[in-house]
């Protein structure tokens, strides 16, 4: 391989929420010396955590190092809404859905991976409010959304999975405000407090995993040597788990598009704006329209508080960097749609607002699989980043492992490569119109 500079390192506005309102974590160190290792694995995120995990299950005795740019849990992996989906979830279609045998296909792998997120949640001893196998509502303000569940209801049919429909009169009492006319529940979804369960997972795999804090890498020399700011890694296997961050190493040019989402969190609610909200302590709402307003409500966890998120707006910056005035412009969106659904809490302020990064691809198919001789992608999670990138991590640690040799890898990489892009301004200007359209067409679904 020749040697690959890694061009840039991408900014994420705004805080991670999710980590912030934890405890203080204990800091792993930087790399500071020049060593060696069996395998490296790039990002500490949910791709790179499962990775790891997996590589520890089959390579006993060798030596696994993590490494993580910045602090763990505050990058994407501390940013997302914490829906650990089983179901289609198709971000680019109307409705979520896609054809009936890929979707069987990704509900079977979703799955495995959901499964083993579990089995870390158990093994590690992760509290319910971290890994909560709760499910989660599909939900709807108005009739054009309650036609978007319809829709969604026959395909689940089809499909032969379970739901509950909820009337307004339960989604009132389930999530105390009066704006959801119609609610899907489906039972598969797993609940996670996003930052915690990376906390928690690297806790429990430091015992295995040699983990780096704060080192980033910055190139890589012939013979996978890995550079960083302070030290180097010779390492015999490299796993890249670093998302839409992989196209800074110089792979898949034009083939990725990096979208930011954006959300604001509430400060602490008091005992008496709890009482007012009522409905129950924990849940989370996914809209029937996907350019709609994703809700979250959570209860205490270690002094955390009773918080709401709300999560909508999205825009593509291709440069890995969001702007100060994306996120001013999501606010303004973000308290609007919070008033809507509860006005019983007017005056609560947000404290936290934040952007976090997705990657996809033109047909929605991951970056993945062996990019030189002995490195490995595990990226582009099309926007499902707590699921398809827990998939993604084990997967690639299977197939530098083992090579293709078990049937749900083989399953995994029934895909095409990630379709070549647009050429700029085209892709950003249409990209960006067609979403602000989606939004506007959303209407108070937002």
């Amino acid at each position: 391989m020749t040697k690959i500079t890694v061009k840039r390192l991408p900014k994420d506005p705004g805080p991670a929420a999710w980590n912030r309102i934890l405890p203080p974590a204990p800091e792993y160190s930087p790399l500071t010396e020049d060593i060696k290792a069996d395998w490296v694995v790039v990002g500490g995120g949910f791709a790179g955590i499962a990775a790891a995990r997996r590589l520890a299950q089959l390579v006993e005795g060798e030596s696994i190092v993590l490494l993580e740019a910045g602090r763990l849990a505050d990058g994407p992996a501390g940013r997302n809404s914490g829906f650990m989906i089983d179901l289609p979830h198709e971000l680019n279609s109307e409705t979520y859905a896609g054809a009936i045998d890929k979707d069987l296909q990704q509900i079977r792998l979703n799955r495995t991976a959901i499964d083993f997120a579990r089995d870390m949640a158990s093994e590690y001893g992760m509290d319910a409010k971290v890994f909560d196998s709760c499910g989660k509502v599909t939900a709807a303000g108005t009739n054009k959304g309650i036609a978007h569940i319809a829709s969604y209801k026959k395909h689940l049919d089809a499909l032969g999975e379970p739901y509950t429909l909820k009337s307004e009169e339960e989604m009132q009492a389930w999530t105390g405000s009066d704006f959801y006319r119609f609610g899907l529940f489906t039972p598969g979804v797993v609940m996670i407090q996003p930052a915690a369960f990376i906390r928690e997972a690297a806790r429990g795999l430091s015992s295995q995993v040699k983990i780096y804090e704060n080192t980033p890498v910055t190139s890589i020399e012939e013979e996978r040597v890995l550079v960083t700011p302070k030290g180097r890694i010779r390492a015999g296997g490299i796993i890249l788990a670093v998302n839409g961050h992989v196209q800074s190493f110089g792979y898949f040019p034009r083939r990725l598009l990096h979208v930011f989402t954006y959300a604001s969190m509430t400060r602490r609610l008091t005992e008496s704006e709890v009482k007012r909200l009522g409905g129950v302590p924990d849940w989370g709402v996914l809209p029937a329209d996907p350019l709609g307003t994703t809700v979250r409500r959570c209860s205490d966890y270690s002094g955390s508080g009773d918080r709401i998120v709300i999560r909508n707006h999205a825009t593509l910056n291709q440069s890995l960097e969001a702007s100060d005035r994306n996120l001013k412009n999501a606010a303004v969106l973000q308290d609007r749609s919070f008033e809507n659904r509860f006005p019983m809490l007017k005056g609560v302020e947000m404290e936290y607002r934040w952007g976090g990064r997705l990657c996809l691809s033109w047909n929605s198919v991951p970056a993945f699989g062996e990019l030189d001789h002995r490195i490995w992608s595990a990226c582009c999670q099309n926007g499902l980043g707590t699921v398809k990138g827990t998939l993604s991590g084990m997967m690639a640690a299977e197939l530098a492992v083992l090579g293709e040799s078990s049937e749900m890898l083989k399953e995994f990489m029934d895909h095409q490569k990630p379709r070549m892009l647009p050429p700029e301004p085209f892709l950003s200007m249409g990209a960006n119109l067609t979403m602000r359209l989606k939004e506007w067409q959303a209407g108070k679904e937002l």
